[in-house]
């Protein structure tokens, strides 16, 4: 089973990718993390990619799909993939059916986390942790017990991340439909998008994730 997870920063693809790999032994491959990795390891798509890097470019889509079959080639054929902020264009919609046509594997699924934009501004904005132990709250939806000491630990020290407010957040979200504007087209064409609701627990999202892989 061979997936694209989309979904917008705050939606909770990275723990419901985390879940797929927990459970089903899938392997998530973000093309991030990949291209550090190669880097890291001095092979041969790494060293083009590192110099590419340095001249301060942007990383050709040869080369990511590179990474992506080197990545391939050393899973076992009945290992599931995570396909995770790849693709993002058209062409690498292309180059991935290729890649993934000359390993004898195909996409089956792509799903996409949906949420409220408002909804989310609020989730996100909200907000903070314990500075001490890193207990989370929200300012609507989970404050301490007793006000401005954490439940957790008893700290009355608490923090939020500098990026969690509504302009930063609404940012995103227009970054993110620009991105995915491109391929979901593709796929809709195929008949292969989900949509699951993102604004759900974590566990009804991982739920119903789970209804479209089994389907």
């Amino acid at each position: 089973m061979n997936i694209i997870l989309l979904g917008p920063p705050g939606a909770g693809k990275g723990t419901q990718a985390q879940r797929l790999v927990d459970e089903r032994g899938m392997k998530q491959l973000s093309t991030g993390d990949m291209l550090r990795a190669a880097v890291k390891a001095g092979t041969p798509i790494g060293l083009k990619a590192k110099a590419v890097m340095e001249a301060g470019e942007l990383v050709s889509d040869e080369i990511v799909s590179g990474i992506i079959g080197d990545a391939l080639d050393e899973l076992s054929p009945e290992t599931g993939i995570i396909f995770d902020g790849y693709p993002r264009t058209a062409a690498q919609a292309e180059s991935l059916d290729e890649i993934l046509e000359a390993r004898g594997r195909s996409l089956h699924h792509v799903i996409e986390l949906e949420v409220n934009e408002d909804a989310l501004v609020d989730r996100i904005t909200g907000r903070f942790t314990c500075a001490n132990c890193g207990e989370g709250y929200h300012d609507r939806y989970k404050l301490p017990a007793k006000e401005g000491v954490c439940d957790k630990c008893g700290s009355t020290e608490f923090k939020r991340r500098p990026d969690d407010n509504e302009e930063t957040v609404r940012t995103r979200m227009a970054e993110y439909r620009a991105k995915t504007a491109p391929i979901l087209p593709i796929y809709e064409a195929r008949s292969i998008v989900s949509r699951v609701d993102g604004m759900a627990s974590m566990d009804a999202v991982a739920g119903q994730i789970a209804d479209v892989l089994n389907g």
